[in-house]
């Protein structure tokens, strides 16, 4: 039951993204990262077994921990990635403010002038 839910949810996440992509809602470059996340998910959900396989190569004794433990290193990348561009867009956002300042006092002086 829980792997028909598993495939579901990623076929269905799938639709989500790539509408969101289609509205220009999302970036195609943010949307890559949970288009992979939802196939790797349907193939776990597909083939099970894959884990167990995994789990066993790592020592480790409860596989779906191994799967806890991937979602949360992906996860932490990520929120540093988004962390990156929104710093990036912050100090765009203060370099055109001050810019359309600038602009804004040269036009208000030749307003003067006139």
């Amino acid at each position: 039951m829980i792997y028909t839910f598993a495939i579901i949810f990623s076929i269905a996440f799938i639709i989500f993204i790539i509408n969101l992509v289609r509205k220009n809602k999302l970036d195609e470059k943010y949307s890559i990262l949970w288009l992979f996340a939802s196939v790797v998910i349907l193939i776990v959900a597909l083939f099970p077994s894959i884990i167990t396989i995994i789990a066993q190569k790592f020592n480790v004794f409860y596989p779906p921990t191994l799967m806890l433990l991937f979602a949360i290193i992906v996860l932490g990348a990520y929120i540093v990635h988004i962390t990156v561009v929104i710093t990036k867009q912050n100090k765009m956002i203060v370099k055109l403010t001050q810019e359309l300042g600038i602009l804004k006092e040269k036009f208000e002086k030749k307003e003067e002038e006139k």
